[in-house]
């Protein structure tokens, strides 16, 4: 996967900020792609601390861009752009304030074209990484929401995706100031099955996406089972180009024997490998189970319905994982 992606950005050539320049995991990883030269990054922080870091950690960062917000020059454009964005709900002293800090002016040097990627959350949580990514880079044109997947890669195993174990905890109507479902429940899962199959096939996949349920083909009653099936019905209608199915269990969805015993004539039972949890919970669960009893290297979370790829690091993660990270963030742009 990574030969392909690393191809794809030698012949479209990115740049990647990263939020925490002072953090040995990140220049580790800065200082490797400065070598491999086919990704270049940019570094927030102060620059004297940055370099006193590097210098530490024995990482060649030298001619790598690192821009501090205390000293960076287009700062007065930047609040203006920012204040504008917020639209009133901030004044223009909260934006100045905000971009003081890495997470959001990292993501501003996104908005305003300086990079073209960002990864964040060495040391922020994910919500610092997602709301200044939400506030200033938005959501795109036909986006509801922001989600996140998982592509899992085994050396002899078909690649997998997993969607959505990391943004959103589950799915409730959404409504306006008056009691009016503006969203349902069903057209967020919807949404997120499409987009973790477009992310899918972005990675080379050709996505066969089952809906996750502890039914299959009605054999299971309730408001859950409801969601998934109403929520395949959307799918399925919103992007008929993509193998849809569901609602399923898991063994319907991995075992052809039982896919197609459960589920028959599905082009998705039993042969499934883009799987839509449907909440938070057991996604979270179910990539985990992947990752620590089926030896699948897991990356991610990748974020999905952004204008920009912004994605976001686990704080346990060591900088391969951010090398790694940095290749698939930089390949989305």
């Amino acid at each position: 996967m990574f030969e392909n992606l690393i191809e794809v950005l030698k012949n479209n050539p990115r740049k990647i900020v990263y939020t925490e320049g002072t953090d040995a995991r990140i220049l580790e990883s800065a200082a490797r792609l400065k070598k491999d030269g086919f990704l270049t990054p940019v570094l927030v922080g102060n620059v004297e601390a940055v370099k006193a870091e590097a210098a530490k950690g024995g990482f060649d960062i030298e001619g790598l861009e690192i821009l501090d917000p205390a000293t960076y020059p287009g700062m007065e454009e930047m609040v203006k752009t920012m204040f504008e964005l917020r639209k009133g709900k901030m004044t223009e002293d909260e934006c100045r304030a905000n971009l003081q800090k890495g997470n959001y002016f990292g993501t501003m040097l996104v908005k305003m074209g300086v990079a073209d990627a960002l990864l964040g959350g060495a040391t922020y949580s994910t919500a610092d990484t997602v709301r200044p990514a939400l506030q200033i880079v938005k959501t795109r044109k036909g986006a509801n929401l922001v989600s996140s997947c998982f592509i899992l890669v085994k050396e002899g195993a078909d690649m997998l995706c997993m969607g959505d174990c990391a943004i959103n905890i589950s799915y409730e109507d959404k409504k306006d100031k008056e009691g009016n479902v503006t969203l349902t429940a069903a057209d967020q899962l919807a949404e997120v099955a499409v987009e973790t199959a477009k992310t899918a096939k972005t990675f080379g996949m050709d996505p066969k996406v089952a809906m996750l349920s502890y039914s299959t083909k009605g054999s299971g009653k309730g408001a859950n089972v409801d969601l998934v099936r109403n929520a395949t019905a959307i799918a399925k209608e919103k992007a008929p180009e993509f193998n849809i199915d569901g609602e399923m269990q898991f063994d319907a969805a991995v075992s052809p024997v039982v896919g197609q015993l459960k589920f028959p004539g599905s082009k998705v039972a039993g042969y499934a490998n883009t799987f839509i949890f449907p909440e938070i919970q057991s996604g979270n669960i179910g990539y985990k189970i992947a990752q620590r009893l089926g030896g699948y290297a897991a990356y991610g979370p990748i974020l999905q319905g952004l204008n920009a790829p912004i994605n976001d690091l686990s704080r346990g993660c060591d900088a391969e994982e951010v090398y790694q990270m940095s290749i698939i963030t930089a390949a989305l742009a």
